[in-house]
């Protein structure tokens, strides 16, 4: 897939549209950019996912600025087609919307074509300011890593009453504000289809089951890599395969052909 058209905001859009999931994977660096391209892989998330799996943090709250524009530059480039969407780190977009634009714009400086915030409610109105100013925004609902502290630690969220009636209205705030994707995590499967259906924005989905729009694994995760017992909705594509391109292209194609995840294995 070498020569493949560049995956725009629009291709997204027309993917959705069509019913054709979109794969997503994290990456932080050139050469996993390469091979990740030229797997298929849709979205490349330079995630701050890079606090635990590549500095070895326990949360990704320690995650800086500096470090996400360098590993988004890194990323972009490697990469040559895929869409690259770069996380805004903790505490990069809390203080005021002047100063959460003035951080996006060093991101997309850095290559990224969209930035993800996290959370829901006051989140909206950073959304809208930074798409009335030309900034695409993936939000990210249900488990908020960012959050983790807050929210008690690594739960399933939206398992309640309230909570699921909060999040449902978190997505539509988001897709109003002007979000053009979301990420679901760790949210029940029969709640995330809902949401997703719900909202005109593609829904992306981890541990959030195949009612999803599409999906998005932390690279290491979906490669065996972490040396630690793999979360539930994570599956090792290493298994069966003999390089990692080939791993890459069986996720691709798991997640294109609607084989991953597998509701009854990796959801809750």
């Amino acid at each position: 897939m070498t020569n493949r058209k560049s995956v725009t905001l629009h291709r997204l859009r027309e993917m959705h549209a069509a019913g054709e999931k979109i794969a997503v994977l994290t990456c932080y660096d050139a050469a996993f950019a390469r091979v990740l391209d030229q797997a298929g892989v849709d979205v490349l998330l330079v995630g701050d996912s890079l606090g635990n799996v590549l500095q070895g943090r326990l949360t990704t709250l320690g995650v800086s600025m500096e470090e996400m524009a360098y590993h988004t530059e890194c990323v972009a480039r490697g990469n040559r087609s895929a869409f690259i969407i770069a996380d805004m780190p903790f505490g990069s977009y809390q203080e005021s919307v002047e100063s959460a634009f003035h951080n996006a714009a060093r991101l997309m400086r850095a290559g990224a074509h969209m930035v993800k915030i996290e959370g829901g409610g006051w989140t909206a109105a950073v959304v809208r300011y930074f798409v009335d100013r030309g900034v695409p925004v993936c939000g990210h609902l249900g488990f908020t890593p960012q959050s983790v502290h807050a929210l008690g630690g690594y739960r399933v969220q939206g398992r309640d009453q309230d909570a699921s009636r909060a999040l449902r209205q978190n997505a539509a705030d988001l897709a109003e504000a002007g979000a053009a994707l979301v990420v679901l995590e760790m949210v029940p499967a029969a709640l995330a289809r809902e949401v997703t259906g719900a909202v005109s924005m593609p829904s992306i989905g981890i541990g959030a089951g195949a009612g999803c729009s599409g999906q998005v694994l932390v690279l290491h995760d979906m490669l065996g890599l972490t040396g630690t017992e793999p979360l539930r909705f994570v599956r090792n594509f290493m298994d069966g395969n003999t390089s990692i391109g080939a791993a890459v292209r069986q996720y691709v194609a798991d997640v294109k052909a609607g084989r991953f995840p597998d509701d009854a294995v990796h959801s809750f």
